[in-house]
């Protein structure tokens, strides 16, 4: 491998001084895409150069667009076959990329991009494909039924992408993979995008990638947006620290990190018996469970989501104020991916780790790898504050009706401002799935939501609409 180390200063830092065509200039532009972040410029030209590369990059660092405009660049519109290829670890993740593939492709009014992941049926997909797309963002497990059923066809692969490869790893994908990689085209370009670096992804690329470039951008959190604290309790205090941390803080969003599904199903039990909002994200979900728990949480009408580190993988929570580490992770470079969900933008976020006297070892490689003094405080300086309940401030609804039935955004919105007489800055985010919808509403108006919604109509028929509680 070729290191590159940092965004070097002879990259180009604008979008205008990369060789792209008219068109993707045009929309990089129509998209507000000027400079390009640290991750872009260290990556797209050695990309468009067609290099395999190895490169470090998280969530919400600008990653999609450092493999989606190459992959685009090297298309052929007129010829209606797989010509790239995005696996990544979970639904949610393809989703994303899959949104904004098709953002980057608008110059090209018939560049088709297909998602295929678990959780909804074969047929469709297979029906989609049968039609032809030129770009397909999937999970490992679907990806890898199509090509055993004969419903996707690789031969035209010129780009494959493995986004988020270490969590793909972490969630035993690399079976999946492995065959997956065996049906694409020896002569392709790989790109391999990875938060961290364990042995594990230098021997991935080792394996499939052509003598790629390695770019590690070692992420650094902007000083004094995060404000990290440690806290040492004993093992088995750790649960109920956490909902007197959630007290004296008072987030109104916290995402709460353990190592394991039955400690995350603990933690819920503890939290929900002291009155707080609270839900879980283990593999234990089924696609329409683990849907619904995110819509909550980003919908700001569930206080605490308890994840582990795979299952939070992918997440990109705008205005998160809050990170737990129930567990002090061994990996340093997990704990810096953790802490940097919150934070991000204009906002500022709190860090709290609880640290059990054999987690300090732990704590001091950290301070190590990231060149931080860490601040200790005591529980015992927390207890005087507000019992009062930690209430979210949304709620959020689910209507019956989603794409299928031509809904959209605006006619949840109308519905609820125009139908049930809420006022514009009651209603919160609105997602519109295939089958669903789900909005969030103020607290306050939560049931004058759901009677008017009840009682009128959506696009000219009536709805069924519940509540969702976390």
């Amino acid at each position: 491998m070729h290191p590159i180390h940092g965004a070097e200063a002879l990259l180009p830092p604008s979008f205008a001084d990369l060789a792209l065509s008219p068109g993707m200039h045009a929309t990089l532009k129509a998209l507000g895409y000027l400079a390009m972040t640290p991750i872009q410029a260290a990556s797209l030209p050695l990309a468009l150069a067609g290099r395999d590369l190895i490169a470090q990059a998280r969530t919400g660092s600008g990653k999609t667009a450092a493999f989606g405009i190459p992959l685009l660049t090297k298309l052929d519109p007129r010829r209606f076959a797989v010509q790239a290829m995005v696996l990544c670890p979970t639904r949610e993740l393809a989703d994303q990329v899959t949104r904004e593939i098709r953002r980057l492709a608008r110059s090209e009014d018939n560049i088709k991009v297909l998602s295929l992941c678990g959780g909804t049926t074969m047929r469709p997909q297979r029906e989609s494909l049968a039609h032809g797309a030129h770009v397909v963002v999937g999970t490992p497990g679907r990806i890898m039924d199509h090509l055993q059923r004969g419903s996707l066809e690789l031969d035209a692969l010129d780009t494959l992408v493995l986004d988020e490869a270490d969590r793909m790893l972490d969630m035993g994908f690399h079976d999946d993979i492995a065959f997956v990689v065996s049906r694409c085209p020896t002569r392709r370009q790989t790109l391999l995008f990875s938060a961290t670096f364990p042995d594990a992804i230098v021997r991935l690329a080792q394996r499939f990638l052509r003598d790629p470039c390695e770019v590690r951008l070692p992420e650094q959190h902007e000083a004094g947006k995060i404000r990290q604290r440690f806290y040492e309790v004993k093992h088995e205090e750790r649960l109920q620290a956490v909902g007197t941390l959630l007290r004296h803080y008072r987030p109104v969003s916290t995402l709460a990190f353990c190592n394991t599904r039955q400690q995350c199903r603990d933690l819920v039990d503890v939290l929900r018996a002291d009155g707080f909002h609270a839900l879980t994200l283990h593999g234990d979900l089924d696609q329409r469970e683990r849907d619904q728990v995110l819509v909550q949480f980003a919908n700001r009408s569930c206080s605490v989501l308890v994840a582990t580190d795979v299952a939070a993988r992918g997440l990109d929570i705008a205005r998160l104020e809050a990170v737990i580490n129930v567990d002090v992770t061994p990996d340093a470079e997990v704990h810096i991916h953790r802490i940097g969900r919150t934070g991000r933008g204009e906002e500022d976020g709190w860090a709290l780790s609880l640290c059990s006297p054999a987690d300090k070892r732990r704590v001091a490689a950290i301070a190590q790898a990231t060149g931080i003094e860490p601040e200790w405080h005591e529980l015992a300086e927390l207890h005087g504050d507000s019992d009062a309940p930690l209430v979210p401030p949304m709620v959020s609804l689910q209507i019956l009706g989603g794409r299928k039935d031509k809904i959209r955004p605006a006619d949840v919105l109308g519905a609820l401002t125009a139908g049930a007489g809420l006022a514009r800055e009651q209603v919160g985010k609105i997602t519109v799935s295939e089958q669903s919808s789900y909005v969030a509403v103020a607290r306050e108006a939560a049931e004058q939501a759901l009677r008017g919604l009840a009682d009128g109509k959506l696009k000219g028929r009536a709805v069924k609409v519940r509540r969702l509680e976390g």
